[in-house]
């Protein structure tokens, strides 16, 4: 339910019929919820959580309430029909090697260039 809110939040912010305000609060809360940085870090006890569990959420509700229901009918079928999708592993696989080899020839570069 969370990803499927999410996706269609994004599905909705690109859509021209949101106004700009709502707009900007969803790419706000669709960011947030998908960046690794948390305003309370997850190491600190109980509290690392709880924007995981209560900010993401509120966030979410509001954005779906600023966003016209139209817009968010539409979307809802399309937002299904991307999770069904099967995942493409290859190309993820493509990446993680261009990835990789790109902080190796980095690494090899750095030594050469300061430790040699």
């Amino acid at each position: 339910m969370l990803k499927t809110n999410l996706l269609v939040l994004y599905l909705s912010y690109r859509d021209p019929r949101v106004k700009w305000f709502a707009k900007l609060f969803t790419l706000c809360v669709v960011a947030y919820a998908f960046s690794p940085i948390d305003l309370i870090p997850d190491f600190i006890p109980i509290l690392g959580y709880v924007d995981d569990l209560i900010i993401v959420p509120i966030g979410i509700v509001l954005a779906l309430k600023m966003i016209p229901q139209v817009v968010l009918e539409e979307n809802r079928p399309k937002a299904q029909e991307i999770l069904n999708k099967p995942r493409n592993w290859y190309t993820a696989t493509l990446f993680i090697i261009v990835w990789v080899l790109l902080a190796a020839w980095l690494s090899v570069y750095v030594y050469n260039r300061f430790f040699s």
